[in-house]
């Protein structure tokens, strides 16, 4: 996973107001390293380049998925670099301030990449994240990326945090367990069979209601 929307930290000004850092011996369960490494932050920098792309699938020998797409043209850019799949993000909205929705972003992406093929031959996968509160949200999510040869997944984030801060495993189990059900129920209420089956005529956007 190559996260390429925060190759330096946003400026976010809830915690610029609160002064927040983390604490100076807190470390990262899945970045482990010692004393004597830099901090995080020390190796944020803006140079990345689609040629990363590439690079890292080879030194890897994995898939690459590109996360923090917003355009057609990048998301092709990425794809024709060595990217697997591309993941529609915009990192909870807190990096640059007006940026566009992931709702909206999503269409564009999908119909960029359809006749793409990964390096394995492949269909090339979409992912979406952002804003995905209920199950109703994800279905959204689904029919909004349908034209990308079958649903693929929405991801999210901050609603799974609730859970484990109030609940731990427990509350992640619940959170999710909810979810699913929510998305169950829309995906009924709308006659769609299974996530493949959502399609774009689900979702109308705002202003294209009839008066």
């Amino acid at each position: 996973m190559l996260t390429v929307d925060l190759p330096v930290l946003g400026r976010r000004r809830r915690d610029l107001r609160r002064d927040f850092a983390l604490p100076a011996g807190l470390r990262m369960a899945n970045h482990p390293a010692p004393d004597d490494r830099p901090p995080l932050s020390a190796n944020a920098h803006p140079s990345w380049t689609f040629d990363d792309v590439g690079r890292y699938a080879e030194l890897s020998g994995l898939p690459v998925v590109v996360k923090g797409v917003l355009r057609g043209d990048d998301a092709v850019a990425c794809v024709r670099a060595g990217a697997s799949a591309v993941w529609v993000s915009t990192h909870g909205g807190r990096q640059v301030d007006l940026v566009v929705p992931s709702a909206h972003a999503l269409p564009e992406v999908v119909d960029a990449v359809r006749g793409e093929t990964a390096p394995d031959g492949s269909d090339v996968e979409v992912y979406v994240d952002g804003g995905v509160r209920a199950g109703s949200d994800a279905l959204v999510a689904l029919a909004l990326g349908a034209r990308a040869l079958g649903a693929r997944a929405v991801f999210l984030g901050r609603p799974v945090v609730w859970g484990l801060a109030t609940g731990g495993a427990d509350g992640v189990a619940g959170v999710l367990a909810g979810l699913s059900a929510e998305l169950a129920h829309a995906m009924t209420l709308c006659g769609v069979a299974g996530p493949a089956d959502a399609t774009q005529d689900l979702v109308v956007r705002a202003g294209w209601l009839p008066r």
